[in-house]
């Protein structure tokens, strides 16, 4: 899933990348996840400056039921 940067949250440079229109977007590793996903306990390492699609996106609410679904993931894959 793509998250795109519309307003200054405070996410550092290093987790930004911009995309072929030049918009900026969460960087994301090479298997598709997010690179500010801590994969070991599934929590995000910049909690208090994550993109505001992220603080809009509740945990466990149904898009994010959605997008478990979508992915095959376990829901145990939910904090």
């Amino acid at each position: 899933m793509e998250v795109m940067l519309i307003t200054d949250t405070g996410v550092p440079d290093r987790f930004i990348q911009t995309d072929q229109w030049g918009s900026q977007t969460m960087a994301r590793l090479d298997d598709g996840w997010c690179i500010a996903l801590d994969r070991a306990t599934m929590l995000c390492t910049i909690y208090d400056r994550r993109p505001l699609i992220c603080r809009e996106f509740k945990m466990g609410g149904s898009e994010c039921l959605e997008v478990v679904k979508v992915l095959g993931l376990p829901d145990e894959s939910l904090p």
